[in-house]
Order: C-alpha cells, then structure tokens, then sequence
C-alpha cells in the first residue's frame, strides 16, 4: 500500500493496525519512504487470511482521516477550533457505516493499492454526498446547534464505550485511536468518532473532561 509522503500518517495508522495480525500470521510489515512516496509492505503465508483486516484499515483511513480533511476545508461555520473538529467528528460518525460500506466495495483489495489513488478515482459519488452534507450545515451554525447535533446521535446509538483516564476503549475494551487519522489523538473527538451511545467511566474523570461529558453527553455517562 502506498500514500503520498505528506500523507505518511495515514499509512503508520494502516501499518500500526495491521501489524499484530502480519505478526500473529508468522508475517513480516516494512514502512518505506522513497522520494514523493511512502508505502507499506506485508508478507504473510496468505493473502486471503490478511484482505479483511486490510480492507477495513483502509476503509477507516478514506471514511475519518480524508473525510475529516474534507470536511475541515469545506465547513463555513462561526465556531472554535475545539467545536469544528467535534462537528465533523459527529458529521463522520453519523454517516460512517454507509460511508464505509461503499468504500469497501470500492476498494476490493487484491494485495496492492495506492490509498490516494483511490480516493481520486473511485470515490466521486461519495465526495459529492459529502458536498451535499457541507451545504446542508449553514453558516450561522452554532455551539448550542452542536450540542443539539450531538445530543441527537448519542440517543440514536446503542454502542458502548469504556472511558479510563486519558484512553478511550470499544465494547471488547479494544482501545480507540481512531481519531489519530484527524491530526491528533484527542479522547473528545475520539468519543464522538465512536458514535457513543453509553460512555463508562471507569475511574476519576478529570473535572475538563466531565464538563465535556455533560455538556454532550448528559445522563448517558455512567460514572463508577
């Protein structure tokens, strides 16, 4: 697999992800830089055992790390920068499982691929649905409207997350860093990312991330 070099971040997300599975399977993952191009290669016993987990790596980096980018360039609206990067997790987390289902038809893999290439080539209806979302955000949006938008999601989602000091962890206490693929790992994005339905607090919650937790989240976080 294989990025542009200033993407180099998608491709160790893709590489970190990937490698306990390459390892399990007896495999071997190299990260590689040469010229305007970076790229990751694995080798394992079969192709076949790896293409899930491949496809799926890559599907996360089109449908949060590019879409968070095209969103950040796109959304006109009036608020911080904490606030921006919130609404377009939420706008990411509430159309993801659509989003990803076409990409991964799209991306097939077959044992090679360029990420950026196939964002160019393969995805213009997905972009052009991603248009149509930005148009539908207008510009007097504002904070109260956010917490609204957040509000919505979290009472339309079932999905269970743990919360333990600074990590944020999935239903099978898998830890989440997918919001490395929007520039920075940040446990608030990262909880909206998740779509959270129910967020666990396992543990003291610092008083900056309980305001956040009420603030979003209300009686849908359960301290212990």
């Amino acid at each position: 697999m294989s990025e542009r070099r200033e993407n180099a971040a998608f491709l160790s997300y893709l590489y970190n992800a990937l490698l306990a599975d390459v390892v399990a399977m007896d495999g071997r993952g190299e990260l590689s830089f040469s010229g305007e191009r970076a790229a990751i290669g694995l080798s394992v016993p079969s192709r076949q055992a790896l293409s899930s987990a491949v496809t799926d790596a890559v599907t996360e980096v089109l449908c949060i790390g590019y879409k968070f980018r095209f969103l950040e360039q796109r959304l006109r609206v009036s608020l911080s920068r904490a606030e921006r990067r919130l609404l377009a997790a939420a706008l990411i987390a509430a159309d993801y499982e659509g989003d990803a289902a076409y990409v991964r038809r799209k991306v097939q893999f077959l044992g090679s691929c360029a990420v950026d290439g196939i964002y160019a080539f393969r995805l213009g209806a997905l972009r052009e649905k991603w248009e149509t979302i930005v148009r539908y955000v207008p510009p007097a949006f504002s904070s109260q409207d956010l917490k609204k938008f957040c509000a919505f999601l979290a009472g339309e989602s079932a999905n269970k997350i743990y919360l333990k000091g600074s990590a944020v962890y999935g239903p099978d206490f898998t830890p989440l860093r997918r919001s490395r693929l929007t520039g920075e790992e940040d446990l608030r994005t990262e909880i909206v990312l998740a779509d959270a339905g129910f967020i666990y607090c396992l543990g003291e919650v610092e008083d900056s991330v309980g305001d956040f937790l009420q603030k979003y989240y209300a009686e849908r976080a359960i301290f212990s």
